[in-house]
């Protein structure tokens, strides 16, 4: 590891393949803390380059514990995280009220690093058990139209650092990685990133790929439609700025949609939200983004259409029913 960050320091970049072989072999818990901590950091001090972010996602997709859920036609909705905006659960919440008009959703979460609550720390908390047996996480698709993908059951070279993560408790090349390495492959994805330039790098990674995609980053920091500025949007189609004006909907402040100071208080948002009772900017974030999340799976559908799918989902209460059937199966 020496010899990488000596490279690294004298502001040399990654190959592809050093990428992938450098992840690798942490995963194999060949380095020490201390040097994992100086590797990580070096990405907090300058971008990393497409080919790094590439190579990094392939020992992550080589190393991960796969699941065929191919049958199902489903979308992953998850953002980068590192925001550092402590926002509710707003891809989470997403995800179920997606999950209510019937499309089928399968999760990619884990615990928070640097902030309150991740989708993780919030399924949790509602009892629900992880897996990565691929008939139970079937059985919850074809039950309750989602499941839910904890990110180290499903990716064991994670393990050699989520003590590093945790204890450095700031956005690493991690968060980047997590939207791309669903171990189920799904065919759609609704990414969001707190940084413009991850979202391109992200654009370019997967436009070649089979798979429809819309990537969000807000203007002002946000990894997910806040509604608090306007928005870049990302597909295979190209770029354009979404401002909430665009859309019908008024622009809100960032306090309407803070996410609390604990898990617990993200949890009693989250009901509260779920259950129909949210206030109208929390409502209008999460059927925002979910409208968007249905537009990206169907390419004809409006998003009018799409926010009315979801606007049935959540005040139909078909979204609560999702959960609690996810929770109690």
């Amino acid at each position: 590891m020496k010899a990488i960050l000596n490279k690294l320091y004298n502001h040399e970049r990654l190959s592809k393949s050093e990428a992938k072989q450098i992840l690798k072999d942490i995963a194999a818990e060949k380095y020490n803390d201390a040097h994992l901590a100086s590797f990580m950091t070096v990405f907090m001090m300058r971008p990393i380059t497409a080919d790094e972010l590439a190579g990094f996602r392939d020992a992550l997709i080589e190393l991960a514990i796969k699941v065929d859920l191919s049958d199902y036609n489903t979308i992953d909705i998850v953002g980068t995280g590192g925001d550092g905006k402590d926002t509710f659960n707003i891809s989470t919440l997403t995800s179920f009220i997606v999950a209510g008009t019937g499309q089928k959703v399968a999760k990619h979460g884990n615990y928070s690093v640097s902030s309150q609550s991740g989708s993780s720390d919030m399924l949790e908390s509602f009892g629900y058990n992880f897996t990565n047996d691929e008939n139970i996480l079937r059985e919850h698709l074809e039950k309750a139209n989602i499941c839910f993908l904890h990110a180290p059951k499903f990716h064991p070279a994670m393990k050699a650092v989520s003590g590093t993560r945790k204890a450095l408790a700031l956005k690493t090349f991690f968060n980047m990685l997590g939207p791309l390495v669903n171990p189920s492959s799904p065919k759609n994805h609704m990414l969001g990133t707190f940084n413009l330039e991850v979202a391109r790098l992200y654009n370019y990674i997967l436009q070649e790929e089979d798979i429809n995609y819309g990537i969000i980053h807000a203007l002002d920091g946000y990894d997910e439609i806040s509604l608090t500025s306007g928005f870049k949007f990302f597909t295979k189609n190209g770029e354009q700025i979404i401002n909430p004006e665009d859309l019908g909907q008024k622009r809100i402040q960032q306090s309407e949609i803070f996410g609390g100071n604990s898990v617990a208080d993200a949890a009693e948002i989250f009901k509260t939200i779920i259950g129909g009772n949210g206030t109208e900017a929390q409502n209008n974030v999460v059927l925002t983004n979910a409208a968007f999340a249905l537009t990206i799976v169907d390419g004809t559908k409006s998003f009018e259409n799409a926010f009315a799918e979801a606007k049935d989902s959540l005040f139909g209460l078909k979204a609560k029913q999702t959960l609690e059937t996810l929770v109690n199966i």
